[in-house]
């Protein structure tokens, strides 16, 4: 009864702050007024439309109910500094979440149904074929002068059986990072797999050892700090073939929904076997298209479930069936307090007291669900190099945590287990 009351309140809260869940963390007793609200919501609300949320949870879920609320209203907030800092380059859809401005993305519609689009004002700006994974895909300019919430509600009535979606922008689920001593910076990973496992982020440094590297936003190819991090952990963890696809270059509207697409038909053209991506927001048609698409060619997808706590919406892509769902526990094998969720959960992996590179090729210590997905990825990925069925291979080294059996916090255990060791 209590987890079903929890489930209804979560819901509920996930209704007023419809958002994607974000990378860094900072929680903070800052009062949310309606102008913080995504998508409008402001009007007649009362001035505090949280407060209930918080009684309801400080009533089921104890302790930690405060901080996991504090984390979803810091979410928010960084929401909406995002979207105020960078009004021509990222607005909110219908659904409040953050996109590409100006701009819808269209699949399965014809030719006359775009030709009745533009006569509303709608302009083409590409159509493309997804490379590798036969995803049709066209993007329309919106009508000068309309908001992307209004436009998109528009033109779904217009085409009625088309799919329509806005750009949605994805966000790295790391946390903090501290600079550590080099003697920290060992490998862990037990057996050394040449299976290609592919990593969509930021670019990782010239440092770390990439078989191959591509870029799918503007300026891609500047070395960033998360995207160095997964792929050092990646290759301490035994991974000798990693590809990397960045989707965030200079860009402020990096990290869209399309980029990621793209970069997973690449990964595919490329042979990974195993796909890491530690990045998270809403529910979007084209990101669940191409990861669909990706699954059915045969690739393991794996991704973070973030870093804002339980009270924040359910974490897309972990969410779409057949992910590989990653939550992280710190060195005393508990769940960290900010991981997000997901519609499901898989396996746990260490994400504090772990040791990766940044930008620089400086050791840094690490806390974040971002950092666990590697984990497991390079986990399964040398399960596949052994010719073993990977599901069975993870099972039977998950640590079982919490009650016994597969459970809302961990998943199906703990794999890596003492990977986040000093070295």
């Amino acid at each position: 009864m209590m987890t079903t009351r929890f489930s209804l309140i979560a819901a509920i809260f996930a209704l007023f702050v419809s958002v994607p869940a974000s990378a860094q963390l900072g929680v903070g007793g800052v009062q949310l007024g309606t102008q913080d609200l995504p998508g409008g919501l402001g009007g007649n609300l009362p001035d505090r439309v949280l407060d209930p949320v918080l009684n309801d949870v400080d009533d089921l879920t104890g302790e930690f109910s405060r901080e996991a609320l504090e984390l979803a209203e810091d979410r928010v907030r960084r929401l909406n500094r995002l979207v105020r800092r960078n009004r021509d380059m990222i607005e909110r859809d219908a659904n409040g979440a953050p996109a590409r401005r100006g701009e819808l993305l269209v699949m399965d519609a014809d030719a006359a149904a775009i030709s009745r689009a533009e006569e509303q004002g709608f302009r083409v700006l590409s159509t493309e074929e997804v490379d590798g994974l036969g995803i049709m895909v066209t993007r329309l300019a919106i009508p000068s002068g309309e908001d992307l919430d209004d436009a998109q509600e528009d033109l779904a009535e217009l085409l009625p059986n088309a799919t329509i979606s806005a750009d949605n922008l994805y966000f790295q689920s790391g946390g903090n990072a501290e600079p550590a001593s080099q003697d920290s910076a060992g490998p862990f990973g037990r057996n050394s797999t040449q299976t290609r496992v592919g990593m969509i982020d930021g670019a990782p440094s010239s440092s770390i050892p990439v078989r191959a590297r591509r870029g799918f936003a503007t300026g891609a190819g500047a070395a960033s700090d998360h995207g160095s991090a997964v792929a050092s952990l990646l290759n301490r963890a035994g991974v000798r073939q990693i590809l990397s696809a960045d989707v965030y270059g200079s860009d402020p509207a990096g990290g869209n929904a399309l980029a990621i697409a793209r970069a997973l038909g690449w990964l595919v053209e490329e042979s990974a076997e195993v796909v890491t991506i530690s990045l998270v927001g809403p529910d979007n048609s084209v990101l669940s298209r191409a990861i669909a698409a990706a699954r059915g060619r045969g690739v393991v997808v794996v991704a973070a479930v973030g870093n804002d706590g339980p009270a924040a919406p359910a974490a897309y892509p972990a969410s779409y069936d057949g992910v590989v769902a990653v939550t992280a526990v710190d060195r005393r094998e508990r769940a960290l307090i900010e991981a997000g969720r997901a519609l499901h959960l898989d396996y746990a992996a260490p994400g504090a007291d772990i040791y990766g590179l940044d930008r620089r090729g400086r050791n840094q210590r690490l806390r974040g669900t971002s950092y666990a997905t590697p984990l497991v990825a390079a986990r399964i990925a040398s399960a596949l190099g052994r010719g073993s069925n990977w599901r069975s291979a993870l099972d039977s080294e998950a640590h079982d945590l919490g009650p016994r059996g597969v459970d809302d916090t961990c998943g199906r255990g703990l794999v890596c287990r003492g990977c986040g060791a000093r070295r």
